[in-house]
């Protein structure tokens, strides 16, 4: 923050909070429940996605980042979904309190909130993680004319399907490229060189 190093953390998770307008305490007693059991460390064997960052007494960086609240219109950001910035920062400052409570305080970090961060994360492997409160059950009149917008854009785009109806009944080589191996999103067989 301003030049200046506020916090760091060595081996643990590198948490990147989204506080949502509709985020309730309920939301955040969930988050700190799943942050700190996350299996995403490998066990003393060796054997991947076994130990959460408890397990392994490791650390937790956490940095508010309300641009995760963002709804593309067009291609312009729109962050009217994300907490006004006097209640977001006491729903983060209780989120911290609440997983120092759950966890060890001392293994808790956190940046500056609201401030320009400059944020260096070394992911070790290819392992991002995108975790969501569980949803809430939303009155459709609250919904504002954005929101239906978007709400419409997704419903197509599932309705959509993903290859042509020649496309379908066609046997895939294995030489070819799009052809799915069953594979994809499965990181643990993936290492860096």
């Amino acid at each position: 923050v301003g030049g200046e190093q506020i916090s760091s953390i060595g081996r643990g998770l590198c948490v990147l909070l989204g506080i949502s307008l509709e985020d309730t305490q309920r939301e955040l007693e969930h988050m700190v429940r799943k942050i700190l059991n996350l299996r995403v460390f490998e066990d003393e064997s060796g054997k991947h996605w076994s130990k959460s960052v408890m397990d392994k007494q490791y650390e937790v960086l956490c940095v508010s980042q309300f641009t995760l609240q963002c709804i593309l219109k067009g291609n312009k950001p729109d962050y009217h979904m994300a907490m006004p910035t006097e209640q977001a920062e006491c729903f983060y400052n209780n989120f911290l309190e609440q997983l120092r409570k759950a966890y060890k305080p001392e293994l808790i970090k956190d940046g500056k909130f609201g401030a320009y961060m400059q944020v260096h994360i070394q992911n070790d492997g290819p392992v991002t993680i995108e975790l969501e409160s569980p949803a809430a059950t939303v009155d459709p009149k609250q919904l504002t004319k954005l929101e239906k917008q978007q709400q419409r854009k997704e419903k197509t785009r599932t309705k959509v399907p993903s290859e042509s109806s020649r496309e379908k009944n066609a046997p895939r080589n294995k030489d070819d490229p799009s052809a799915s191996s069953g594979a994809e999103g499965d990181v643990s067989s993936e290492r860096e060189p």
